[in-house]
């Protein structure tokens, strides 16, 4: 086991020539970033779970009912054994041959199967405060590590140094550095741990990958002293969250055009900073300005795929956002997030009836074959 230790985290993998993890040693009064460091972060992470109940409680309740945060009354799906069976265990969305052997077994209508179906639906489905719980707890850490990541950017060196972005530097840990990646990181962690009570969208599996993407990105520029670029790429991935979960606040809220404003801003500083200046700046600068200082190695691949990574979702929630901002910018309607399950009505499962009873009337399928119809009457 010591040897295979020895191997994973050999010098030459995660350094470039000539540096290794001894450079990395406290000395002259000088602190290094340690491994040991990053168990903090779980404390922190469990510190984190525990103010958020504390804040959404105090803080975001009263907020929602000073913005006029409103659910509609839902009607809850009466007792049905077989039904609710079916429900847990084979799905949520039941076809239109199930939806019929389920009314036969159950004596009940087609219509009131379909009608239960839909209302134990929206009964899973989070109301409006408890998202706006979420966007407002988000948005209070965005905003906070914001401003906190500008503050640590002035208290290193300055991001136009080339020497910034180099893979390894042997500039010591400042106190304001140690802090802010203990808070970002410890953060990241929490969000996983919560990940199966928060709310879930469509986007849950990318939502996943890009918290585990981010996690190890943070703690592998931690390990390699790497912190100076990696506080950049935090700041700049920071500086649009905030936005976005004032935006879903104000959304929930039901502050239309204070919706629409922030939503346009979000998506200005989105694109701006995600699929500007991170591809164009910063990972150009990770990529192509290290290879003129020392050959290329495993944890100058590793770092960058990360990086290729966290850019291709922010390529998918890009289109996300344009086809938001497409929407609601002619009519000028109220942003609804395209990642989030809408509540079922009754006009659309009537729409859904209708749409069956249609194609069973003009003969679509039969026993898989499409049958021939030659009777054509005129509609008037």
């Amino acid at each position: 086991m010591s040897r295979l230790s020895e191997l994973i985290w050999a010098d030459w993998i995660w350094f470039p020539e000539g540096h290794g993890w001894a450079d990395l040693k406290d000395h002259d009064d000088k602190v290094f970033p340690k491994m040991q460091d990053l168990w903090a972060t779980v404390p922190i992470a469990v510190c984190f779970l525990i103010l958020r109940q504390i804040f959404e409680k105090t803080v975001a309740v009263p907020l929602a009912s000073l913005l006029g945060v409103s659910d509609k009354q839902r009607v809850c799906a009466p007792s049905n054994p077989p039904l609710e069976s079916y429900f847990c265990s084979t799905s949520k969305h039941p076809t239109q041959s199930s939806i019929e052997s389920l009314s036969k077994q159950t004596g009940c209508s087609v219509r009131q199967v379909q009608r239960w179906f839909r209302q134990r639906r929206n009964q899973d489905r989070p109301c409006k405060l408890t998202k706006f719980r979420e966007a407002s707890w988000r948005f209070t850490f965005y905003l906070g590590a914001f401003f906190a990541g500008l503050a640590v950017l002035i208290d290193v060196t300055c991001p136009s140094n080339r020497s910034f972005f180099s893979f390894f530097s042997p500039q010591p840990l400042l106190p304001s550095q140690y802090w802010y990646y203990m808070m970002e990181l410890g953060f990241y962690l929490s969000l996983l741990f919560s990940v199966a009570s928060d709310v879930k969208r469509k986007d849950f599996k990318e939502q996943i990958v890009h918290h585990v993407a981010t996690i190890v990105l943070i703690s592998f520029s931690w390990l390699v002293n790497y912190i100076r670029a990696g506080t950049l790429i935090m700041l700049v991935h920071d500086a649009s969250d905030y936005l976005m979960e004032s935006a879903k606040m104000f959304n929930y809220a039901g502050w239309r055009k204070t919706c629409n404003l922030i939503f346009t801003v979000f998506a200005a500083v989105f694109i701006i900073t995600r699929l500007v200046i991170l591809p164009f700046w910063i990972m150009y600068t990770t990529w192509v300005y290290p290879l003129t200082l020392y050959p290329a190695f495993f944890g100058f691949y590793f770092f960058n795929g990360l990086l290729v990574v966290l850019l291709i979702l922010h390529i998918f929630w890009a289109a996300l956002i344009m086809r938001m901002v497409i929407k609601f910018l002619p009519g000028n309607d109220i942003v609804e997030d395209e990642r989030s399950d809408k509540e079922e009505t009754e006009s659309e499962e009537e729409d859904n009836g209708r749409e069956w009873r249609e194609k069973s009337k003009n003969g679509h399928m039969q026993n898989g074959h499409t049958p021939l119809n030659n009777n054509h009457r005129k509609r008037y």
